[in-house]
């Protein structure tokens, strides 16, 4: 099942892979990395390139000699001189390749925007899916998500509201109305959506209204992101299924809207500073 991601990408991620536009030179994320893993298209989770294959050009861009087998297409640049390069599954605009210029053996170079990707720590992935949920405080979401097999990348942030790149304290003052939310990218060959869906409801109290634990405020809500309507109808299953359990599920189920990442403090919050959760803890829900 392919998502596309672009309902939930901020504008200046849709101005690079729909556009066509270009990053500045030397501000990409991943331009000066060399963590091993894949890159994948951050419209579509399709990977794209090995980390064996980046090199430092020092061209201002992350660079590439090598894409994996017909992940990449080439199309001469619209002006002219240039070959574009794009995601071979859903054509989000990567960057362009250049040849000739003898910096590796191969002697290629895929001149690629940090905003057309995604990274993940695992060197053999070919697909992913992705699903953004909000269940209270985002650093307790994250650090059990990141306990569940199948899950290779998280990322907290705030998504729902009306505002442009809004900031922890405006979300926190009720001024934007977004909720602490989490993006998941999964194996879909080790996990499906609804156990991932299934996990969300089991580390969280579903019945909770605009709060969670002793967390307060309409950006603690319980909610549901769905990509397509596969997802939306396995949302609304499990709350059924939770339903004739007896749970007064408040959880709601909402369309996708961009997902601003959170600032980098947040990122990975309870491994980097050794603490643990206070308002989340796994329960089994559901039966085998």
């Amino acid at each position: 099942m392919m998502i596309l991601k672009t309902a939930s990408l901020p504008d200046f991620v849709i101005a690079v892979v729909n556009e066509k536009g270009t990053e500045q030179l030397f501000t990409g994320e991943y331009d000066d990395f060399c963590e091993p893993g894949t890159y994948l298209c951050r419209q579509c989770g399709h990977a794209l390139f090995r980390s064996s294959a980046k090199f430092n050009a020092s061209c201002g861009w992350p660079s590439f000699d090598e894409e994996i087998k017909h992940a990449v297409l080439r199309e001469p640049d619209s002006d002219g001189r240039r070959i574009e390069i794009l995601c071979a599954r859903c054509r989000a605009h990567l960057g362009h390749v250049f040849e000739g210029e003898n910096f590796t053996p191969k002697n290629a170079r895929h001149c690629v925007n940090s905003l057309s990707l995604d990274f993940v720590s695992d060197l053999n992935i070919e697909e992913t899916e992705e699903a953004i949920f909000a269940a209270g405080c985002f650093w307790g979401v994250e650090s059990l998500f990141q306990q569940l097999s199948g899950v290779i990348k998280t990322e907290v942030g705030y998504t729902g509201g009306q505002k442009k790149h809004p900031t922890y304290e405006e979300v926190c003052r009720g001024q934007t109305g977004h909720y602490e939310a989490i993006r998941v990218i999964y194996d879909p060959l080790k996990i499906n959506y609804e156990a991932l869906t299934k996990y969300f409801f089991e580390i969280h109290n579903p019945t909770q209204i605009n709060s969670q634990g002793p967390d307060h405020g309409e950006q603690y809500q319980s909610a549901i992101f769905y990509y397509n309507a596969e997802q939306l109808a396995l949302a609304q299953q499990l709350v059924q299924k939770l339903e004739k359990m007896k749970y007064a599920v408040t959880t709601k189920i909402l369309p996708m809207s961009v997902f601003w990442r959170a600032e980098t403090y947040h990122q990975n919050y309870y491994a980097k500073s050794g603490k643990h959760p206070y308002c989340h803890v796994y329960e089994k829900k559901f039966p085998v």
